[in-house]
């Protein structure tokens, strides 16, 4: 084969998924070189893009040429050239945020030669099941991605409720991804939720209409960025009252995404409920005992109760 210049240019990055979490700053490695080796005589162009899961799609983060570079979009002021080693390619990516998760491009264009490989960013979270105050099966997809968006977390990826699933995640109702379809996870197989003959596994309802079609949400929320605390009084409070206590405390009413990134990443364990931010009542227990819920740990829920007085979990910002 005759390659321009007389060499082939080759592009490397890990194989392995990077690991970060929401708040991180990561480096996501890309190398290039020659074959045989050579110097560039002239200056190479690097192209990083965010691909979507079917690599149909992509999103500029970044250009550069030579020492100059500039990011696009969302990534603007927090995707940076790693200059570091005479062939600089790495992306390094400040403030994490949770959209960040995905497939990355890394593309070296030297004149004519144009070579690329493919890195994935995996960010350490936690999948939950949500339905709204109204009840099972209510959101069609856009919905969806607000009730997740207003609980301080994003619509899940398949890989996310897979490795959900994978950790023990077992629920029965059908929720949105982030693609657009339909699925819920089953690690004991049962007649209501898709026979006892099926495997345990993925059930997948396929793509959806986003429009007419309803169904629950599975969110995704990662590491905190802050803390959670509760507050509580002798005779309880309405959920009025709740939110008013954590201003006074200098915090907000935590979400549902908050509270289980806490319970997942700070082992919160508190066997006594709390209002939410979404009119809930809930909580953490990461340590089962008697009269604290099921033998199994997780985020308890009382529901949406119109009346009652509870305590409140607080969310303050680092």
């Amino acid at each position: 084969v005759d390659y321009f210049n007389g060499a082939r240019l080759v592009v490397e990055t890990p194989k392995d998924p990077i690991y970060s979490s929401n708040g991180a700053n990561v480096t996501l490695p890309c190398h290039y070189h020659y074959e045989p080796d050579m110097e560039a005589k002239r200056k190479i162009r690097i192209k990083w893009s965010k691909l979507r899961d079917d690599y149909t799609k992509e999103q500029d983060v970044l250009v550069a040429i030579g020492k100059t570079y500039m990011a696009f979009g969302d990534f603007r002021g927090r995707a940076h050239l790693l200059q570091a080693g005479q062939r600089p390619a790495s992306l390094l990516v400040s403030d994490v945020r949770l959209q960040d998760d995905g497939k990355y491009r890394c593309e070296v264009i030297d004149g004519l030669e144009d070579e690329s490989d493919v890195v994935e960013l995996r960010l350490r979270g936690i999948v939950f099941p949500y339905q709204p105050p109204h009840g099972q099966y209510r959101l069609n997809f856009h919905e969806a991605e607000r009730v997740c968006q207003d609980q301080g977390a994003i619509l899940a990826t398949f890989h996310q409720l897979f490795q959900a699933w994978s950790e023990g995640l077992d629920w029965c109702n059908a929720g949105w991804l982030a693609d657009g379809t339909v699925q819920y996870p089953i690690r004991l197989p049962r007649k209501p939720c898709g026979g006892l003959h099926l495997a345990p596994g993925i059930r997948s309802y396929g793509p959806r209409h986003r429009h007419l079609h309803r169904f629950d949400a599975f969110c995704f929320s990662s590491a905190l960025r802050g803390e959670i605390f509760y507050l509580g009084r002798p005779a309880g409070m309405t959920l009025e009252e709740a939110k008013q206590s954590c201003q006074d405390a200098g915090a907000e009413i935590a979400r549902v995404g908050h509270l289980y990134s806490a319970w997942k990443f700070q082992g919160l364990d508190r066997c006594d409920a709390g209002w939410l931010a979404d009119g809930s009542v809930r909580y953490p227990i990461t340590k089962p005992r008697a009269n604290c819920g099921p033998a199994e740990p997780g985020v308890r829920t009382f529901g949406f109760p119109s009346e009652g007085r509870f305590g409140v979990f607080c969310y303050k910002e680092r």
